[in-house]
């Protein structure tokens, strides 16, 4: 037993203590206090549902609990909803042993990938190991310490198992301090062992009082300040990327009001989309693998990148192909180290809200040289136009130009299906995509300015965080004139849409547009890109007379599935619509904002008619050697995009 200052202890299981301890956290940001985790989701099995499941019952006016259909979806719910709360709350998912846990893991990754806080509960095997291999154990005869969690390791920023009920005394301080600072935030991971989840001791009273977890702002080094705006100053094509650092500090309106003063020219990540919150000549759009061409063009030429808050993945640098000034020079703003120092960069480590506020003052009259903001000017001119034609569903797509295109019936492409979500976005409204072609189509064309937001998952590229991530945005965003959309594809629904019975059961109102374009089909144009052939990305029948039990299995080949997405959200539990036509689409996003509870709106698109390209390479290799289909024409064009590569540093 353990005793605190006063003494004091009270009885109770480890399972108890969690949830007692966790409904007494918050985060204070700014002034503000909020309870840090609100809410726990989960799935009880056996190893769970004696120990955290008697624990939430118990306590269920202090941490409410979601019940949830799948473990992996909840914790895409949590990381939704602590995105959308700029990383100030999050919510605790508990899962049972064996794959109820492991269903966690791709969850643990994204949030980790992307920086973003989310507690997780999974159940482990005995600790005691007096009963012998029980049910989900590895059983490994070399290392019996070993469990299925410890997959969990390489995928959080904090991981540990709770042997002993004492050591909770230590864990969960160390949980909450990674949850609440943004240099280390991401999956933390509590492995607890089922019997030990019901074992009791004697708790010092005071570990449960009330505690405030202060998410810092870095202060920036003034002399880091100066010599980043010595580099801008000195620089003639400068260039600004803003990351999702921007938003998670709160400094979209300071960036913004730079980029008006000074005519920098700034650019936008995945994460970054809506960093910039209102249009001017010196916003160019998203950049990289899913940018504009134009922007793109403006990068090769300039000679100062400034990265702020941002990872710089290889779809913003395009595998490294894309900074081609050979005198460009680098400078970033970004809280943590390891990312601020990327290409070599002068590094301001510090909040990007302060450093940004720094920046600007020591930018005190500065404006971008005259031929670079024309420059800005022209490539913005030349996107424009081919961005609006893209969108526009009112000017029917010219099938008869297009002849190699499958019909399908459908009349619009998705990018007009964007442009009706886009004339339908309201201030306030959030979009969230994450893997496929919608998140890269969204940071190609999106305007997620005057308070249209844009919620794009890139880091992991995830198929399935979007519809339980949505849940998650609507959650953190109660204010019923907002809608939450998640623009999903049917590759993407079909992968996991049973968190809409959990929509319906807890009454979340939020809406799903399906893209239905018949298969993965931004992958068969990676296919198609890199080899000139497609193969299993479609949705569409054995060709007939294949089977697989025979000699000849055929290929999948055939016509396109026969999937009624309509009837499988309503069977959910999900009001439906199905629109066809850009006035079927306003009318059922028109009807249906407001409602109180799942949405799903499924609407056909034309497989295979793609935005423009952003016009970059991107480092996939073609196969060196294939009986089948001569690559060498690929080969010597992703040759060409190798030369392209640089070392910055």
């Amino acid at each position: 037993m353990v005793q605190g200052t006063s003494g004091q202890t009270v009885r109770l299981t480890v399972a108890q203590a969690i949830v007692r301890y966790i409904a007494a956290q918050y985060s204070v940001a700014d002034g503000v206090r909020e309870r840090f985790v609100p809410a726990a989701l989960g799935i009880f099995g056996h190893g769970n549902v004696a120990g955290l499941g008697q624990a939430l019952a118990e306590h269920a006016d202090r941490l409410p609990f979601v019940q949830g259909r799948n473990e992996q979806a909840l914790g895409h719910l949590a990381t939704g909803f602590a995105k959308a709360s700029k990383r100030r709350r999050t919510l605790a998912v508990t899962a049972s042993v064996g794959p109820g846990a492991t269903n966690l893991v791709t969850a643990a990754a994204l949030a980790t990938v992307n920086r973003i806080p989310l507690l997780l509960l999974p159940g482990d095997t005995y600790a005691t190991r007096r009963q012998g291999p029980v049910l989900q154990q590895l059983d490994l005869p070399g290392t019996p310490d070993v469990t299925a969690n410890d997959t969990f390791r390489p995928v959080s920023r904090f991981f540990d198992r709770i042997a002993r009920p004492e050591q909770l005394l230590t864990a969960l301080p160390q949980a909450f301090r990674v949850l609440a600072n943004p240099e280390e935030t991401g999956a933390v991971v509590l492995a607890l062992p089922q019997d030990v989840q019901s074992h009791a001791y004697d708790y010092p009273v005071e570990f449960f009082a009330e505690r405030d977890w202060v998410i810092r702002r870095r202060v920036p080094d003034a002399a880091e300040v100066a010599q980043v705006a010595e580099l801008i100053r000195g620089a003639q094509r400068p260039l600004i990327i803003a990351g999702g650092g921007v938003h998670y500090s709160d400094a979209t309106a300071v960036l913004t009001e730079l980029g008006t003063r000074t005519h920098l020219p700034i650019s936008e990540t995945f994460a970054g989309k809506g960093a910039v919150t209102a249009d001017g000549p010196w916003s160019v759009f998203g950049i990289g693998l899913e940018g504009s061409p134009t922007t793109n063009r403006l990068a090769e030429r300039a000679d100062l990148i400034v990265h702020v808050g941002t990872r710089l993945t290889d779809f913003a640098t395009a595998s490294q192909s894309i900074f081609t000034n050979p005198d460009v020079r680098f400078a970033s703003i970004n809280i943590v180290e390891h990312d601020a120092v990327k290409q070599g960069a002068t590094a301001v480590i510090a909040d990007a809200k302060l450093a940004l506020e720094a920046l600007a003052a020591a930018l005190d009259g500065y404006r971008v040289p005259e031929a670079w903001g024309a420059d800005v000017i022209a490539a913005r001119d030349a996107w424009l136009p081919v961005r609006d034609a893209a969108l526009d569903a009112d000017t029917r797509f010219p099938r008869e130009e297009h002849p190699e295109l499958p019909d399908t019936g459908a009349t619009l492409t998705q990018g007009q299906l964007i442009g009706l979500l886009q004339q339908h976005a309201r201030p306030g409204d959030t979009i969230v995509a994450a893997a496929g072609g919608p998140p890269g189509d969204l940071q190609k064309v999106w305007d997620a300015t005057d308070g249209r937001h844009a919620h794009l998952e890139f880091g992991f590229s995830c198929m399935g965080y979007e519809l339980p991530a949505a849940m998650g945005v609507r959650l953190a965003d109660t204010d019923p004139e907002h809608r939450v959309t998640a623009f999903i594809g049917d590759g993407t629904f079909v992968m996991m849409p049973t968190e809409i019975v959990t929509a319906a059961q807890e009454g979340i109102p939020f809406t799903v547009v399906i893209s239905e374009n018949h298969g993965y089909q931004v992958i068969r144009r990676l296919q198609m890109w890199r080899t000139g052939e497609h193969f299993g990305n479609e949705f569409r029948y054995r060709e007939a007379g294949g089977s697989l039990a025979g000699a000849d299995a055929g290929r999948l080949e055939g016509d396109y599935l026969r999937i009624d997405l309509a009837q499988i959200a309503a069977g959910l539990g999900a009001e439906v619509r199905t629109a066809e036509t850009p006035a079927e689409v306003r009318a059922a996003l028109d009807e249906t904002r407001g409602v109180r509870g799942p949405v799903v709106i499924v609407v056909p698109t034309i497989p295979h008619a793609d935005l423009p390209s952003s016009e970059v390479w991107w480092d996939v290799s073609p196969a060196e050697v294939w009986e089948q289909v001569d690559t060498s024409e690929k080969l010597v064009k992703y040759g060409a995009g190798l030369a392209e590569q640089r070392w910055h540093g």
